[in-house]
């Protein structure tokens, strides 16, 4: 059974880089030059300094599932449970990306490690994340 076509985001100037940066397989995020503080998502100026030189830099693109929760209803025909999750990457607390985590959605575990996997969908690479032990077992 194949998954719907997700609804993809429009690639603005501002988060434009978030959605295409899978490209080549390396998540990026917004970072403070002036203060070195992460932030997402994007925003025109640092919530931490309100210094207005960001720039996109890569993480690990791996982090820990801080909440989630399963999805059972089916919103389109065939559509499957799937589960959505706040994942706080590893470079700095309280960085969440909200995604889906991949997989069994009754494995899923608060702070479960995970790493991103991308999925794409014509010039968009939607940031999702798998269990560390799935991707190397």
């Amino acid at each position: 059974m194949t998954a719907p076509p997700r609804k993809l985001p429009v690639l603005d100037d501002l988060s434009g880089f978030f959605w295409t940066s899978g490209a080549d397989g390396v998540l990026r995020v917004q970072r403070c030059t002036a203060c070195g503080h992460w932030q997402h998502p994007p925003l025109p100026s640092c919530a931490q300094c309100h210094a207005d030189d960001l720039a996109p830099q890569p993480v690990s693109g791996r982090g820990r599932v801080k909440t989630f929760t399963i999805n059972r209803q089916a919103w389109t025909p065939g559509m499957a449970p799937f589960t959505f999750a706040a994942i706080e990457l590893d470079e700095q607390a309280e960085l969440y990306l909200f995604s889906n985590v991949t997989g069994d959605p009754e494995a899923v575990r608060t702070g479960m490690a995970v790493e991103v996997t991308f999925e794409q969908q014509d010039d968009v690479w939607l940031p999702l994340f798998r269990p560390v032990e799935a991707a190397h077992g």
